[in-house]
C-alpha cells in the first residue's frame, strides 16, 4: 500500500494504491472514503479487499483542502449530483483501467458519503457498485438510470437513512438493474467501520456490528465474483 499522485482535471489528486500478493491481473476497486477522509479504518477496508484479490485505488477527495472539498462533496449528494468528487473518482477508475495489473473490470465501493458517490458514479462506467449506508438524498430513479449492478448495505437503526434501503431496492427493480440490497436489523449507520470511541458506542448499542459487517462482505465478494470475475489467486 503506497500513496501516488494522479493528474485530475481538478488538480493533483493523492490516492492510495494497494496490490494483492501474487500475480494478476486482478479486478479493480475504487474505494471512496467517508467524511472523515482516509483513516486507519479505511486502510483496514483496503487490506480486506487486497487480501481477497482486488487491486485497490482510494482517491483522497480532500486533496484540494478538507473544508472546501467537504462542502463540494455534500453539495453533490444533497443538491446537484455533480462536482469535482465525481471527476476525481472517474480519474481513479481510469487510472486503474490503464494499469496492466487490472483485469479491466472495476467496481466503486464507499462508506456513508463515499457510498453516496458510489451510487452517483454507478451509471458512469463502473461494472459494479458496493455502497455501505450511502448518504445520498437525490431522486434514486433519476440518478441510477443506466446504473451498473449494485450491492448495498444499510442498518435498520440508521436515523439518517430510514427506509432508504427498501426505496433503493424498489427503484433498482423498476430500472431492471441487478442488485442485492439488505438492511441489517439492529445495525446503525457506520456499522462496518470502527472509529475512535467505538467501545463507548458499543455500550449504548451503537457502533461497529461485526456480524452484519461480515455478512455484508460475503455478499459483496459473491456479487463481485459474478460481475467482476473471480480474482486471480
Amino acid at each position: 500500500m503506497h500513496t501516488i499522485e494522479l493528474d485530475s482535471p481538478e488538480g493533483p489528486l493523492h490516492a492510495i494504491l494497494a496490490r494483492p500478493d501474487g500475480a494478476g491481473p486482478w479486478p479493480g476497486v475504487v474505494v471512496v472514503h467517508d467524511a472523515l477522509g482516509i483513516t486507519e479504518d479505511l486502510r483496514h477496508q483496503i487490506d480486506r479487499l487486497t487480501a481477497a484479490g482486488y487491486l485497490v485505488l482510494a482517491p483522497d477527495l480532500f486533496s484540494r483542502g478538507r473544508a472546501r472539498c467537504l462542502r463540494e462533496l455534500f453539495r453533490a449528494v444533497v443538491f446537484t449530483g455533480e462536482g469535482p468528487g465525481i471527476t476525481e473518482i472517474l480519474t481513479a477508475r481510469d487510472h486503474l483501467a490503464a494499469d496492466a495489473a487490472c483485469s479491466g473490470r472495476i467496481a466503486a465501493l464507499g462508506f456513508c458519503l463515499g457510498g453516496g458517490f458510489a451510487l452517483l458514479t454507478a451509471p458512469r462506467g463502473f461494472d459494479a457498485a458496493a455502497p455501505f449506508y450511502p448518504s445520498l438524498w437525490l431522486d434514486y430513479r433519476e440518478i441510477l438510470t443506466g446504473a451498473c449492478p449494485i450491492v448495498a448495505s444499510f442498518g435498520s437503526r440508521d436515523p439518517s437513512l430510514r427506509g432508504r434501503g427498501d426505496k433503493l431496492a424498489r427503484t433498482l427493480t423498476a430500472l431492471d438493474v441487478p442488485h442485492d440490497v439488505r438492511t441489517y436489523p439492529g445495525a446503525t449507520h457506520g456499522f462496518a467501520n470502527v472509529f475512535p470511541g467505538d467501545p463507548v458506542l458499543q455500550r449504548i448499542g451503537l457502533g461497529h456490528d461485526a456480524e452484519a459487517t461480515e455478512d455484508a462482505w460475503v455478499r459483496i465478494f459473491t456479487f463481485f465474483d459474478r460481475h467482476l470475475g473471480t480474482p486471480a489467486s
